[in-house]
């Protein structure tokens, strides 16, 4: 038996256009937070528009269509409050100081660790109930 955060009051918004990655967070959060998927950073930019119950914003950096930067600046001038974690493969201090310059309130690097993950995510959501899943 393992232990998992249970945010399931919270609704998280992820924002990656790379299949893998995509499936990574559908498996690793689909019992933990209520999820909610685009691909690039206009549809982000959309969800936020019309969603006022999102949380918390994972967001990949390198899109098409708009970047995460661009869409970080965007979301950020409509909801300055709502927490944003970069994702990137680009882990070099100019890469996370650019994410932040444009908004982002945190940083983690791909490939991603689920347990780096949580504690991120703990950050902004909270203590979370924890629940026992088999495994």
């Amino acid at each position: 038996m393992n232990l998992i955060p249970d945010w399931t009051d919270k609704t998280v918004l992820i924002v990656e256009d790379d299949p893998i990655t995509r499936i990574f967070f559908e498996k690793t959060l689909r019992n933990v937070a209520q999820l909610i998927l685009v691909k690039n950073g206009d549809d982000a930019i959309e969800m936020i528009k019309n969603d006022p119950t999102i949380d918390l914003i994972l967001m990949d950096m390198k899109m098409p269509v708009k970047t995460g930067f661009e869409a970080t600046k965007e979301i950020k001038s409509m909801r300055p409050g709502l927490p944003v974690i970069a994702e990137s493969a680009l882990a070099f201090p100019q890469d996370k100081r650019k994410a932040r310059e444009a908004g982002c309130d945190d940083f983690i690097t791909k490939p991603i660790e689920v347990e780096d993950l949580f504690d991120k995510m703990f950050k902004f959501l909270g203590n979370p109930e924890n629940k026992t899943v088999p495994g």
